[in-house]
Protein backbone atom coordinates (compact mmCIF):
# COMPACT_ATOMS: atom_id res chain seq x y z
CA UNK A 1 0.00 0.00 0.00
CA UNK A 2 1.38 3.37 -1.19
CA UNK A 3 1.65 6.38 1.07
CA UNK A 4 -1.07 8.07 -0.88
CA UNK A 5 -3.71 5.08 -0.50
CA UNK A 6 -6.90 5.47 1.29
CA UNK A 7 -7.21 3.59 3.85
CA UNK A 8 -11.09 2.12 4.11
CA UNK A 9 -10.07 0.20 7.35
CA UNK A 10 -7.61 -0.26 10.06
CA UNK A 11 -7.10 -1.96 13.00
CA UNK A 12 -4.12 -1.74 15.22
CA UNK A 13 -3.04 -4.02 18.12
CA UNK A 14 -6.29 -5.67 17.60
CA UNK A 15 -6.90 -8.37 20.12
CA UNK A 16 -9.35 -10.49 21.81
CA UNK A 17 -8.83 -12.63 24.71
CA UNK A 18 -11.44 -15.45 26.16
CA UNK A 19 -10.45 -16.02 29.25
CA UNK A 20 -6.95 -16.31 28.63
CA UNK A 21 -7.08 -17.96 24.82
CA UNK A 22 -5.87 -15.46 22.53
CA UNK A 23 -8.51 -15.60 19.55
CA UNK A 24 -6.88 -12.90 18.08
CA UNK A 25 -3.62 -11.43 18.56
CA UNK A 26 -2.18 -7.95 18.09
CA UNK A 27 -3.34 -7.62 14.42
CA UNK A 28 -2.65 -4.74 12.54
CA UNK A 29 -4.46 -4.64 9.23
CA UNK A 30 -5.52 -1.97 6.79
CA UNK A 31 -7.52 -2.37 3.44
CA UNK A 32 -7.09 -0.39 1.01
CA UNK A 33 -10.21 1.60 -0.18
CA UNK A 34 -11.87 0.33 -3.24
CA UNK A 35 -9.98 -3.44 -3.03
CA UNK A 36 -11.45 -6.66 -2.55
CA UNK A 37 -9.31 -8.06 0.52
CA UNK A 38 -9.28 -11.66 1.96
CA UNK A 39 -8.60 -13.17 4.97
CA UNK A 40 -7.84 -17.42 4.46
CA UNK A 41 -6.04 -19.02 7.50
CA UNK A 42 -6.84 -23.02 8.45
CA UNK A 43 -8.91 -23.23 10.80
CA UNK A 44 -9.14 -21.65 14.09
CA UNK A 45 -6.93 -19.16 12.88
CA UNK A 46 -9.35 -16.31 14.19
CA UNK A 47 -10.79 -15.12 10.83
CA UNK A 48 -14.53 -15.27 12.13
CA UNK A 49 -13.18 -13.34 15.34
CA UNK A 50 -11.39 -10.91 13.68
CA UNK A 51 -14.37 -10.13 11.40
CA UNK A 52 -16.91 -9.87 14.52
CA UNK A 53 -14.40 -7.66 16.16
CA UNK A 54 -14.74 -5.28 12.56
CA UNK A 55 -18.06 -5.27 12.44
CA UNK A 56 -18.63 -4.99 16.07
CA UNK A 57 -20.13 -7.90 17.09
CA UNK A 58 -17.40 -8.69 19.42
CA UNK A 59 -15.35 -5.88 22.07
CA UNK A 60 -11.97 -5.81 21.32
CA UNK A 61 -9.82 -6.84 24.37
CA UNK A 62 -7.30 -4.18 23.11
CA UNK A 63 -6.08 -2.10 19.93
CA UNK A 64 -8.38 -0.14 17.71
CA UNK A 65 -11.09 0.03 14.86
CA UNK A 66 -10.93 2.88 12.34
CA UNK A 67 -13.42 3.82 9.35
CA UNK A 68 -11.78 6.01 7.00
CA UNK A 69 -9.75 7.25 9.79
CA UNK A 70 -12.75 7.54 11.84
CA UNK A 71 -12.76 5.33 15.39
CA UNK A 72 -15.25 3.17 15.68
CA UNK A 73 -13.56 0.77 18.55
CA UNK A 74 -16.00 -0.09 20.75
CA UNK A 75 -19.25 0.57 18.52
CA UNK A 76 -22.33 -1.49 18.48
CA UNK A 77 -23.14 -3.48 15.26
CA UNK A 78 -25.80 -1.40 14.32
CA UNK A 79 -23.88 2.04 14.98
CA UNK A 80 -20.50 0.51 12.89
CA UNK A 81 -23.50 -0.35 9.94
CA UNK A 82 -24.06 3.38 10.09
CA UNK A 83 -20.71 4.50 8.70
CA UNK A 84 -20.98 2.85 5.89
CA UNK A 85 -20.53 -1.08 7.01
CA UNK A 86 -22.21 -4.38 6.22
CA UNK A 87 -21.72 -8.24 6.67
CA UNK A 88 -23.34 -11.14 5.97
CA UNK A 89 -22.83 -13.99 7.78
CA UNK A 90 -21.47 -17.71 7.14
CA UNK A 91 -24.55 -19.30 8.38
CA UNK A 92 -28.17 -18.26 5.96
CA UNK A 93 -30.67 -16.25 8.25
CA UNK A 94 -33.50 -15.72 6.51
CA UNK A 95 -37.46 -15.71 6.98
CA UNK A 96 -38.26 -18.57 5.21
CA UNK A 97 -42.18 -17.70 4.70
CA UNK A 98 -41.24 -14.36 3.13
CA UNK A 99 -39.99 -13.60 -0.59
CA UNK A 100 -37.19 -11.95 -2.02
CA UNK A 101 -39.07 -8.93 -2.63
CA UNK A 102 -40.12 -8.36 1.03
CA UNK A 103 -36.86 -9.11 2.42
CA UNK A 104 -35.01 -6.45 0.49
CA UNK A 105 -37.80 -4.26 0.71
CA UNK A 106 -37.49 -4.51 4.72
CA UNK A 107 -33.66 -4.35 4.58
CA UNK A 108 -34.26 -0.65 2.69
CA UNK A 109 -36.96 0.42 5.46
CA UNK A 110 -34.38 -0.08 7.74
CA UNK A 111 -32.16 2.50 6.67
CA UNK A 112 -34.71 4.89 7.42
CA UNK A 113 -36.41 6.66 10.48
CA UNK A 114 -39.49 4.50 9.95
CA UNK A 115 -36.90 1.13 10.00
CA UNK A 116 -38.64 -0.60 13.29
CA UNK A 117 -42.21 0.67 12.40
CA UNK A 118 -42.91 -2.76 11.43
CA UNK A 119 -46.97 -2.43 11.71
CA UNK A 120 -47.15 0.29 9.19
CA UNK A 121 -44.37 -2.22 7.01
CA UNK A 122 -47.31 -2.42 3.92
CA UNK A 123 -47.72 0.66 3.16
CA UNK A 124 -44.22 2.12 4.10
CA UNK A 125 -42.68 -0.74 1.99
CA UNK A 126 -44.59 0.48 -1.63
CA UNK A 127 -41.75 3.30 -1.80
CA UNK A 128 -38.67 0.74 -2.31
CA UNK A 129 -40.11 -1.80 -4.60
CA UNK A 130 -38.64 -0.57 -7.33
CA UNK A 131 -35.27 -0.42 -5.60
CA UNK A 132 -35.78 -4.08 -4.41
CA UNK A 133 -36.34 -5.02 -8.07
CA UNK A 134 -33.25 -3.47 -8.91
CA UNK A 135 -31.03 -5.50 -6.23
CA UNK A 136 -32.46 -8.43 -7.07
CA UNK A 137 -31.96 -7.97 -10.51
CA UNK A 138 -28.57 -7.69 -9.79
CA UNK A 139 -28.13 -10.69 -7.76
CA UNK A 140 -29.93 -12.81 -10.23
CA UNK A 141 -32.80 -13.02 -8.44
CA UNK A 142 -35.56 -10.89 -10.43
CA UNK A 143 -37.63 -13.98 -11.62
CA UNK A 144 -38.07 -15.33 -7.79
CA UNK A 145 -38.40 -12.03 -6.38
CA UNK A 146 -42.07 -13.39 -5.12
CA UNK A 147 -40.80 -17.15 -4.41
CA UNK A 148 -40.66 -18.15 -0.43
CA UNK A 149 -37.20 -17.65 0.79
CA UNK A 150 -37.38 -21.34 2.10
CA UNK A 151 -37.99 -22.74 -1.06
CA UNK A 152 -35.17 -21.08 -2.75
CA UNK A 153 -31.88 -23.12 -3.56
CA UNK A 154 -28.75 -23.03 -1.45
CA UNK A 155 -26.49 -20.65 -3.86
CA UNK A 156 -30.21 -18.60 -3.98
CA UNK A 157 -30.65 -17.71 -0.67
CA UNK A 158 -27.16 -16.52 -0.68
CA UNK A 159 -27.63 -14.83 -3.36
CA UNK A 160 -30.49 -12.84 -1.48
CA UNK A 161 -28.28 -12.18 1.69
CA UNK A 162 -25.83 -10.64 -0.86
CA UNK A 163 -28.95 -8.07 -2.15
CA UNK A 164 -29.54 -7.53 1.59
CA UNK A 165 -25.77 -6.47 2.17
CA UNK A 166 -26.47 -4.31 -0.68
CA UNK A 167 -29.57 -3.14 0.52
CA UNK A 168 -27.60 -1.12 3.43
CA UNK A 169 -26.08 0.96 0.41
CA UNK A 170 -22.01 0.25 2.47
CA UNK A 171 -19.34 2.01 1.82
CA UNK A 172 -17.15 -1.62 3.32
CA UNK A 173 -18.06 -4.96 2.95
CA UNK A 174 -17.76 -7.63 4.66
CA UNK A 175 -18.46 -11.22 3.55
CA UNK A 176 -18.07 -14.04 5.85
CA UNK A 177 -17.09 -17.02 3.55
CA UNK A 178 -19.41 -15.92 0.62
CA UNK A 179 -18.88 -19.62 -1.16
CA UNK A 180 -19.21 -21.87 1.71
CA UNK A 181 -21.52 -25.10 0.76
CA UNK A 182 -22.00 -24.16 -2.43
CA UNK A 183 -21.32 -26.90 -5.60
CA UNK A 184 -18.98 -25.72 -8.45
CA UNK A 185 -21.43 -23.84 -10.28
CA UNK A 186 -23.07 -21.62 -7.36
CA UNK A 187 -19.32 -20.78 -6.58
CA UNK A 188 -18.33 -19.25 -10.34
CA UNK A 189 -21.88 -17.48 -9.69
CA UNK A 190 -20.86 -15.86 -6.51
CA UNK A 191 -17.55 -14.94 -7.98
CA UNK A 192 -19.09 -13.25 -10.47
CA UNK A 193 -21.48 -11.76 -8.07
CA UNK A 194 -19.09 -10.18 -5.62
CA UNK A 195 -16.69 -9.00 -8.79
CA UNK A 196 -19.93 -7.12 -9.51
CA UNK A 197 -20.91 -5.38 -6.51
CA UNK A 198 -17.06 -4.78 -5.47
CA UNK A 199 -17.41 -1.93 -7.99
CA UNK A 200 -17.04 1.47 -6.62
CA UNK A 201 -16.71 -0.38 -3.12
CA UNK A 202 -14.18 -2.15 -0.45
CA UNK A 203 -14.79 -5.61 0.12
CA UNK A 204 -13.14 -8.01 2.84
CA UNK A 205 -14.64 -11.70 2.84
CA UNK A 206 -13.09 -14.91 4.67
CA UNK A 207 -13.31 -17.95 2.25
CA UNK A 208 -11.53 -21.28 2.60
CA UNK A 209 -11.97 -22.23 -1.56
CA UNK A 210 -8.21 -20.85 -2.57
CA UNK A 211 -9.63 -20.85 -6.38
CA UNK A 212 -12.19 -18.14 -4.93
CA UNK A 213 -9.25 -16.07 -2.98
CA UNK A 214 -7.55 -15.83 -6.56
CA UNK A 215 -10.18 -15.38 -8.56
CA UNK A 216 -11.04 -12.31 -6.51
CA UNK A 217 -8.20 -10.73 -3.86
CA UNK A 218 -6.32 -7.75 -4.95
CA UNK A 219 -4.65 -8.48 -1.59
CA UNK A 220 -4.75 -11.62 1.15
CA UNK A 221 -3.70 -11.80 4.50
CA UNK A 222 -3.44 -15.23 5.97
CA UNK A 223 -3.87 -15.95 9.62
CA UNK A 224 -2.72 -18.41 11.88
CA UNK A 225 -3.19 -18.80 15.64
CA UNK A 226 -4.87 -15.16 15.95
CA UNK A 227 -1.56 -13.48 14.30
CA UNK A 228 -0.70 -12.41 10.09
CA UNK A 229 1.27 -15.17 8.96
CA UNK A 230 1.89 -13.38 5.89
CA UNK A 231 0.46 -10.69 3.13
CA UNK A 232 0.55 -9.83 -0.29
CA UNK A 233 -0.51 -10.73 -3.75
CA UNK A 234 -2.30 -14.29 -4.08
CA UNK A 235 0.76 -15.65 -6.18
CA UNK A 236 2.78 -14.04 -3.38
CA UNK A 237 1.38 -15.63 -0.22
CA UNK A 238 0.60 -19.00 -2.27
CA UNK A 239 4.31 -19.32 -2.62
CA UNK A 240 4.95 -18.36 0.71
CA UNK A 241 6.61 -21.67 2.60
CA UNK A 242 5.16 -20.16 6.05
CA UNK A 243 1.28 -20.71 3.99
CA UNK A 244 2.26 -23.52 2.38
CA UNK A 245 3.24 -25.55 6.46
CA UNK A 246 -0.48 -23.76 7.44
CA UNK A 247 -1.82 -25.51 4.89
CA UNK A 248 -0.93 -28.65 5.11
CA UNK A 249 -0.49 -28.01 0.63
CA UNK A 250 -3.45 -26.47 0.28
CA UNK A 251 -1.98 -23.31 -0.63
CA UNK A 252 0.34 -25.17 -3.28
CA UNK A 253 -2.22 -27.47 -4.41
CA UNK A 254 -4.93 -24.28 -5.44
Amino acid sequence: MTPSTTVALRATGLSKNFHGFLAVNAVDLEVAAGGVHALVGPNGAGKTTLFNLLSGFLQPSTGTITVFGEDVTGLQPEQIAHKGVARSFQITSLFENLNPREHVELALQSRTTQGRKFWRSEKLLGRFTDRAGELLDLVGLAELAEKPAGLLAYGQKRALEMALVMALDPKIMLLDEPTAGMGIEDVHRTIELVKKIADGRTVVFVDHNMHVVGSLADRVTVLQQGRILAEGTYQEVRSDPRVITAYLGEASNA
